[in-house]
């Protein structure tokens, strides 16, 4: 229905040749800022409702309580996944999480999950790439925060932290706060809320969508197919390395690794060089540098790296 829409919109409306660049890239942005956009209002809505009944505090609390009884890991990363946050807007609610009491390596846990999965992204992946591949990127990147959290948590790095993290007393009061509304009373907030994610990543959608068109339409396939290709055994750590430097959202980047896909990347390959934009860039390491000293940062960012690249092989060996 919606491809229907945007042939009638580009082809017949517009006048433009499907056999044109310029015609394949403007269908590609329009036929995929609809769908993405109905899907993000849908998920953005749905986990507003969720965090209305589960709200942030009481999940850091709960881990915390040491009531989970050696899940804290799995819970600190299932949480990274349903926060719809990047790599740099997890770094606040990382370093609340060490001032509250929570162990290193369960924070750790949570900041690895957080920018690669999380609802936003999986509703992208599932409008982009299918169920099948949804549930298999979503399952490794909650299993790689687990486990490298618990793993980092284990090596005794806490006394890499940079002091003033433990220093700082808790300005915030943890408490319930006043009573909770109903649901149904706090729909308008809910949906005010959703509003304001989807304005708020929006830009970054449009231009990865705008990269993905320009990719789709004009980069010849040999460019990338000569690079990254699945004949070459370096490429997926070559598409790690790569990413490296850049910065986006789950959300921006997903469009231009359907267009790399499309060009005949190899989806591990691509899925890689995705999970290195979001979960490895500059930015972050910049951020993250004036909470942990260099050891900590090198073994973090080293760790998550290398697990990327494994997990880059074994994605092209599975799907």
């Amino acid at each position: 229905m919606i491809e229907s829409l945007a042939d009638w919109l580009i082809y017949g409306i517009a006048g433009l040749s499907e056999t044109t660049h310029w015609g394949k890239a403007v269908h590609f942005f329009v036929y995929e800022t609809v769908k993405i956009g109905l899907l993000l209002l849908i998920v953005t809505h749905l986990m507003g409702a969720i965090n209305a009944v589960l709200p942030i505090e009481r999940v850091r609390e709960w881990i915390a309580s040491g009531r989970l009884r050696g899940a804290e890991h799995l819970a600190a990363s299932f949480f990274g996944a349903v926060t719809p946050f990047c790599s740099c807007s997890s770094i606040p609610l990382f370093i609340g999480f060490l001032q509250g009491g929570i162990p290193l390596g369960v924070t750790l846990s949570f900041l690895i999950t957080s920018p690669l999965v999380n609802e936003v992204a999986l509703a992208l992946f599932i409008g982009l790439f299918g169920w099948k591949v949804t549930l298999i990127y979503a399952g490794s990147g909650i299993l790689l925060g687990t486990v490298l959290g618990w793993g980092l948590g284990r090596a005794g790095l806490g006394r890499y932290v940079e002091d003033w993290v433990w220093e700082i007393a808790q300005d915030r009061a943890d408490g319930d706060g006043p009573e909770r509304k109903p649901l149904r009373e706090q729909l308008p907030a809910i949906s005010r809320e959703a509003m304001e994610i989807v304005t708020g990543i929006a830009p970054y959608v449009l231009a990865g969508l705008a990269v993905g068109a320009g990719i789709h339409g004009y980069v010849p396939t040999g460019f990338f197919q000569e690079y990254l290709a699945g004949g070459n055994p370096f490429a997926v750590p070559l598409s790690v390395v790569l990413a490296i430097p850049m910065y986006a959202n789950a959300s921006g980047i997903l469009p231009v690794v359907q267009a790399l896909v499309a060009k005949g990347i190899p989806l591990g390959t691509a899925i890689a060089f995705m999970m290195g934009v979001v979960g490895l860039s500059l930015p972050e390491a910049m951020m993250l540098k004036k909470v942990m000293q260099p050891r900590l940062l090198a073994t973090f960012f080293g760790t998550v790296g290398v697990s990327i690249v494994a997990l880059g092989y074994l994605f092209n060996a599975v799907l």
